[in-house]
């Protein structure tokens, strides 16, 4: 908390009436910290009022049972321990002893944070590998290790870095609104006190499922008894001539954005190509810093394909009102020393080019395995593959989603790290069925879009609300049933939608 910042609500500790808590969620304070009194689904609990991933307001998040749900990124905490139950947070929130007298409940002391549940027992392999150092990776492993278990785990990565926090690198960090100690997903030293032997600038050339070996560039081979493919995806690469010049980048990895950042630093004018998510979300970042951001990309309207016609107008227009210039309709055909060729027949001026024309999954090591691949890795509902004893997790796997009835792969950072909790889980046999709603965020400027669900066609889109208010939740329908439900500033809605479509009441 913000040291001048005097705490909100009442003092809990010298208590407080119940019927305060006639609404569920009363905020308060225990001397300096912010305190949330919550009236669950057995009884009455006082935890940290912010998530612990970006510092959302629980307050105004949702009860479900005896868990609280963060309004931001539908992180889920568990009010009895404070548990980190689903990502995107990882860390546990804190905990406050409580005592009821009559009709007034008061606030304690303070627990020990996210105090564990008893240790237990999984039947797990004596060794778990774990290929790819991403989202679905990360928190495969972290899970593994919450879960107890106590063989050995490896990660190997390609990348250079430690796991980050991937949506940062075309968000804050970009922007210059985070430093980059904010990047990691945790401290260097936490793979070491963990046991998990993090092996960065590790390349996977080959996958032996009958001697249950991954080998290496170097020619190590390394055994494994259950194995995660979680090797995400990588961008699209430009094919145009001018693509390989040094002043052209992509945006996945902090080596990209750290890239990018150094590019712009005498840099006035940069273009993106690409109006995807990665290509505006940069465009905004470039803008923060005072470049001049010119958008080309070859769709009318941008985000039409996943949003919509209204919505991917007003984003259009949002960016347009922070000084981006578009060219839509067009391409680059060729890429210059300090310009670019469109396709209509214009040039523009660039000391800086970023690609964001999408990625595609990385499945090779599965194709040459003899795993079944189908525009990502094939998985069943406990997400292992067609090969016994390996899993897959993240942008790869293709999975049976009971939501939409299609078996379905999404290219977003919180469908991946939930995946790799419930293959965590599921490697040590516990046989749960990965049954989340896919849930994404979008920054763009101070407007968030939240997007619950999964809509690859529709034929109907009801609005309500306000879009260019900013308040809005539009439905994506198919033949009258919602299939996935975006918003804007109408963040409860969004979790109750995440739910109704969990208990299949949408």
């Amino acid at each position: 908390m913000n040291e001048q910042t005097a705490p909100e609500g009442p003092d809990l500790s010298k208590g407080v009436k119940l019927t305060e808590l006639a609404e569920g969620k009363l905020l308060g304070h225990v001397g300096e910290e912010q305190v949330l009194l919550v009236r669950g689904e057995s009884g009455i609990f006082a935890v940290g009022a912010h998530c612990t991933h970006y510092h959302g307001p629980l307050a105004d998040g949702l009860v479900v049972g005896d868990t609280i749900r963060c309004p931001w990124h539908h992180a889920c905490f568990n009010l009895r321990n404070g548990e980190a139950v689903r990502a995107p947070a990882f860390n546990p929130i804190d905990c406050w002893k409580i005592e009821e007298r009559g009709d007034t409940v008061f606030v304690g002391d303070k627990v020990d944070a996210g105090s564990a549940p008893a240790p237990k027992s999984k039947a797990g392999p004596d060794k778990i590998v774990i290929i790819g150092g991403g989202a679905a990776g990360f928190a495969a492993a972290e899970m593994l290790r919450r879960e107890n278990f106590s063989g050995e785990l490896v990660m190997l990565s390609q990348e250079a870095a430690a796991p980050i926090d991937r949506p940062n690198a075309s968000k804050d960090y970009l922007a210059g609104n985070a430093p980059e100690d904010w990047m990691p997903l945790r401290p260097d030293d936490y793979y070491r006190d963990a046991g998990i032997n993090l092996q960065l600038g590790t390349e996977v050339t080959a996958i032996d499922p009958g001697a249950r070996q991954v080998r290496l560039k170097s020619g190590e081979a390394v055994s494994y008894g259950r194995l995660l493919l979680a090797t995400g995806a990588e961008p699209r690469r430009l094919t145009i001539p001018g693509s390989d010049l040094p002043h052209v980048h992509t945006l996945r990895t902090l080596a990209d954005s750290r890239a990018i950042i150094a590019a712009i630093k005498d840099a006035r004018r940069a273009v993106v190509i690409g109006s995807s998510f990665i290509g505006l979300e940069t465009a905004a970042a470039l803008r923060a810093r005072d470049i001049e951001v010119h958008v080309v990309a070859p769709e009318k309207i941008p985000m039409e394909r996943v949003l919509g016609p209204d919505m991917g107008q007003f984003i259009r227009r949002l960016h347009e009102e922070h000084g981006v210039i578009f060219h839509l309709d067009d391409g680059v055909v060729a890429i210059e020393k300090g310009g670019t060729k469109l396709k209509s027949g214009g040039d523009l001026q660039a000391d800086v080019v970023v690609a964001g024309i999408g990625v595609q999954p990385r499945v090779g090591l599965a194709e040459r395995a003899g795993i079944k691949v189908d525009r990502g890795v094939l998985v069943d509902r406990y997400l292992e593959t067609s090969v016994p004893g390996i899993y897959a997790a993240g942008d790869i796997a293709r999975w049976p989603d009971p939501h939409s009835g299609e078996n379905i792969r999404v290219e977003h950072w919180v469908v991946a790290e939930r995946q790799g909790q419930a293959a965590a889980r599921n490697m040590l046999g516990v046989s749960k069925a990965f049954d989340a709603v896919p849930f994404f965020w979008s920054q763009h400027y101070d407007v968030p879009i939240n997007y619950v669900g999964h809509a690859e066609r529709w034929d109907e889109i009801a609005v309500h609300g306000d879009i260019a208010a900013k308040d809005c939740l539009l439905e994506y329908k198919l033949k009258g049933r919602v299939l996935a439900v975006a918003s804007i500033f109408r963040d409860l809605d969004s979790l109750k939608v995440e739910l109704a479509m969990e208990r299949s009441k949408l």
